[in-house]
């Protein structure tokens, strides 16, 4: 396997991000493929949700609850993984969850029941929270200092393409082959894992710890994760993030089929438009933030958040539905694309998977609330005023917790990076 780090000659102190990045391709597209097959399996069950819950005689409150058992699944993936990847390596834990959160949605294209579904649903959101923790310490460890805003923004537009892609299979499989068949494709992602074990390299990052006397002494006392104001930041700004993003989108094709009266084909220009939106708001939003700073970024692109959703929601006409998904996804969903770049200065090398896996559990949970809050929300209002009130809600919070500036970021340089 060739060594990514010696692909290239280092690029002089004026060269771009994009130059900086290309000799680490393999490492990057790991990351970009694991995020867009995690965000397939996903999207196809909230674009399912009203098929799923027709074929078990379930209301859309108990299909919520589908959505939480996977958002609690991701929790407990989330923080066992990155223990894991923190002792055994990225690279490992990283393959190790693909080929889990695979099995377990082909198990969904199977489940005989509502119950069943839920504890498949548990058990495919820890693949599914452990394939995110490895890749992204893997990737932030593995690419220069400079380039990693980008690298970030790469990897998280994964989701869209996935988001895109899953739109685009129910809309042709949805009506003739029913919900279970969007599931079977499920399985295709374990072939991701034969890539990154003849592709990917070891992150440099996490194999310099583990020579260290440091680190050995970590592994034998059992690690030594530290709650400072950095990490406390990161698990409360990704919990509320992600409840405030689960309102964004979770429940949009369902707003459309059962309030806009849309069927499965009629959803496809909408979430391609979202997708579209965020995939070129995302590379923008990181290079934005490699120049001013991810604090700032986050702040201006949420508060053009709160400008766009209403009308997003709101849209009667399919012209304004289309231009609006276009603009949610442009700002809404590309914060997302400074993630794992925020998170890995927020935690030290040692422990930072753990702290990165921490912090996902934390959105796991706050994906969770949102899976109960906004159907209960919905049966006492509508579900379009749920999402508005919940939506603005999360952004509050947000915005305050970004105001914390923490005495010390750990992250910010690490031990064994490699350099331009």
């Amino acid at each position: 396997m060739q060594d990514e780090t010696r692909q290239a000659p280092p690029p002089g102190p004026q060269a771009s991000s994009l130059t900086i990045l290309l000799p680490y391709w393999r490492v990057t597209l790991a990351a970009f493929l694991g995020w867009f097959l995690d965000a397939f399996d996903q999207v196809a069950l909230l674009l399912c949700l009203p098929d799923m819950g027709h074929s078990f005689g379930v209301d859309l409150e108990a299909m919520g609850v589908v959505v939480t058992a996977q958002s609690i699944g991701r929790a407990f993936g989330n923080t066992g993984w990155g223990w894991l990847a923190d002792r055994y390596g990225r690279r490992l834990t990283f393959m190790l969850g693909i080929i889990w959160f695979a099995a377990f949605s082909g198990a969904t294209a199977v489940a005989w029941s509502y119950v069943m579904l839920v504890v498949i649903q548990f058990l495919f959101g820890i693949g599914f929270g452990g394939e995110w923790t490895a890749s992204a310490a893997l990737l932030m460890e593995s690419v220069p200092a400079r380039a990693r805003s980008l690298a970030s923004a790469l990897m998280m537009s994964g989701y869209e393409v996935g988001f895109f892609v899953a739109a685009g299979a129910q809309a042709i499989i949805l009506p003739h082959y029913g919900w279970r068949a969007m599931f079977l494709l499920g399985i295709l992602p374990a072939i991701l894992a034969i890539f990154i074990r003849i592709g990917v390299p070891e992150s440099p990052v996490w194999l310099k710890m583990r020579r260290s006397p440091e680190a050995r002494m970590a592994r034998v006392s059992g690690g030594m994760f530290r709650l400072d104001g950095a990490a406390i930041q990161a698990i409360a700004f990704m919990a509320v993030l992600q409840f405030q993003n689960a309102a964004l989108y979770a429940f949009y094709p369902t707003l459309l089929r059962t309030e806009h009266h849309l069927t499965p084909g009629q959803l496809f220009p909408m979430i391609a438009a979202y997708c579209v939106g965020s995939l070129m708001g995302k590379p923008i939003c990181g290079a934005l933030a490699a120049r001013f700073g991810d604090r700032r970024v986050l702040l201006g692109y949420l508060v053009l958040t709160l400008v766009v959703f209403v009308p997003f929601v709101r849209a009667a006409s399919p012209m304004l539905m289309v231009v609006t998904a276009f603009a949610v996804g442009g700002v809404g969903a590309a914060v997302w694309a400074v993630v794992p770049h925020f998170l890995s200065q927020r935690f030290p090398s040692a422990t930072r998977s753990f702290g990165m896996g921490t912090s996902y559990a934390a959105a796991a949970g706050g994906q969770a609330l949102s899976g109960l809050v906004i159907p209960w929300l919905a049966l006492r209002l509508d579900l379009g005023t749920a999402m508005i009130a919940s939506v603005f809600a999360g952004t509050a919070v947000v915005a305050a917790i970004l105001l914390y500036r923490p005495s010390t970021l750990p992250g910010l340089h690490m031990e064994g990076e490699v350099t331009e």
